[in-house]
């Protein structure tokens, strides 16, 4: 008898588990029906690649969807496969495979809002200020490094143009290290003391021998600046001396602020140069530069970040993300270490068709108000092209020279027609061979150079103890 109702309990109990288990299978949902979903609750359109979601399946699909809030929803059902979704505009969204460095604008609100409710007050700011900043520079390993001194200097083919110079110049950083660059200066002005201005680049075609590095850089020069263009590391010259696989790793975004601090420290020893007058901008990775280095080195004034300030994206290539400083302070993101220029004049230049598209609504409120602790709105501005794209083309060009000419005092009035748009038609585009400090083969390289990336982290290794 104990053996029948032993019997009878397991089969009831099996028959249970049956039940429970073809109620969990119906609960069970293909991700590509999920969304689907989604689309017809909140009148949206999300798109994905086929491949990205085929075969999988979401446990309790439906009970995942909150009616009320569509990122929640999105979050919860993609993040334990990996996936997250980006918005391309008001009513379509992408799904795409998880990115460390970009993250979706729902994300980049929650962020700012957690960040805002941090500091009400300069004190409060100057702390958190402080300690982004000690946690960058031990993240970068550059309390030793700073303070070493450049070992040699390189120059090559001075050339003369109509309001300009440019010089090919490389500093040795560290024994057999090299960066190599561009100096634009002033001619014919009646000026002794001149700003001096990084101009780090970005990832656009052919990096400082690009006609938009060329010609931003000369026309600043050319209303009285000392202008520095740097190659990228392991991109141009330094190809001599790394691999372009060198470029995206995390020692390229230690090197690449390494490389701004360095031509600084050159530009600021020349005895023409104000040190009272330093500016830095550049855009994309060049924008990335542009706040990392705003946030590190005291001695810049003024500062141009183009097409890179974002509460939801720091940069796609580890030579601009590759070391967690954005993870200091139990995290960061890039409109937070845009706020870390405050009080200083900075203009951050952003479009519609990228991830800076945002900054209007988003971004710029948030670094303005850091700015009004110090009563200093008005030295933060924001100069927005919403129909153009990812580029530091000729409007936003236009945008940092008047920028650049209020707060360090250039002459632009000699560049200005009558419409209010630059003339930058007296500017020399120059063959990227003629551009080279180490001769067009590299024939002219230091034989005791270092090559390949080995080699140079064990002297930053040794360097930083």
């Amino acid at each position: 008898m104990k053996r029948i109702l032993v019997a009878v309990i397991l089969l009831i109990s099996i028959h249970k588990m049956s039940r429970a288990q073809t109620a969990d299978d119906a609960y069970k949902i293909p991700l590509v029906n999920v969304l689907g979903q989604i689309e017809t609750l909140f009148s949206v359109s999300i798109t994905f690649k086929p491949e990205l979601v085929s075969g999988i399946i979401v446990p309790y699909g439906e009970w995942k969807i909150d009616p009320t809030n569509l990122e929640y929803s999105l979050i919860h059902i993609l993040a334990p496969f990996d996936l997250t979704f980006h918005q391309i505009d008001l009513r379509k969204y992408e799904v795409r495979k998880y990115e460390y460095a970009r993250n979706s604008i729902y994300y980049g609100k929650n962020q700012l809002n957690r960040l805002s409710s941090a500091y009400q007050n300069q004190s409060d700011w100057e702390e958190r200020k402080a300690l982004l900043k000690a946690c960058f520079l031990e993240t970068l390993g550059f309390p030793q490094i700073l303070h070493n001194p450049i070992l040699s200097v390189f120059k090559s083919d001075f050339r003369k143009y109509k309001r300009y110079s440019v010089e090919n110049v490389a500093l040795e950083i560290f024994p057999g290290v090299y960066t190599t660059g561009s100096i634009y200066r002033p001619i014919g002005t009646k000026k002794k003391n001149h700003p001096a201005i990084l101009s780090p680049n970005g990832h656009f075609a052919n990096g400082r021998y690009g006609n938009d590095q060329q010609i931003r850089n000369a026309m600043l020069a050319s209303m009285g600046a000392i202008v520095v263009s740097y190659d990228l590391f392991a991109w141009g010259e330094s190809l001599l001396q790394f691999h372009e696989d060198d470029h995206r790793t995390s020692t390229a975004a230690k090197m690449q602020l390494i490389h701004g601090v360095k031509w600084l420290d050159y530009l600021l020893n020349l005895p023409e140069a104000d040190s009272e007058r330093v500016a830095v901008t550049g855009g994309s990775g060049g924008g990335s530069q542009t706040l990392m280095l705003t946030a590190i080195d005291d001695r810049i004034k003024v500062s141009a970040p183009v097409v890179m300030v974002s509460s939801h994206f720091s940069g796609g290539c580890p030579c601009e993300s590759g070391l967690p400083y954005h993870l200091c302070g139990q995290r960061t993101n890039n409109a937070e270490v845009s706020a870390m220029a405050a009080p200083k004049p900075q203009l951050i230049v952003s479009d519609g068709k990228d991830w800076t598209r945002t900054v209007p609504n988003l971004e710029f409120p948030f670094i303005q108000r850091i700015y009004g602790f110090y009563d200093a709105d008005s030295l933060a501005v924001n100069a927005h092209f919403e129909n153009e794209g990812h580029d530091y083309g000729v409007s936003k060009r236009g945008a940092v020279y008047t920028f650049m000419a209020e707060f360090l005092e250039l002459d632009q009035k000699k560049h200005l027609q009558g419409n209010g748009s630059f003339d930058e038609s007296f500017i020399t585009i120059e063959e990227e061979d003629k551009m080279k400090v180490f001769g067009v083969e590299g024939e002219k390289l230091p034989k005791h150079a270092i090559h390949g990336l080995d080699a140079l982290v064990e002297i930053l290794m040794e360097y930083s103890k």
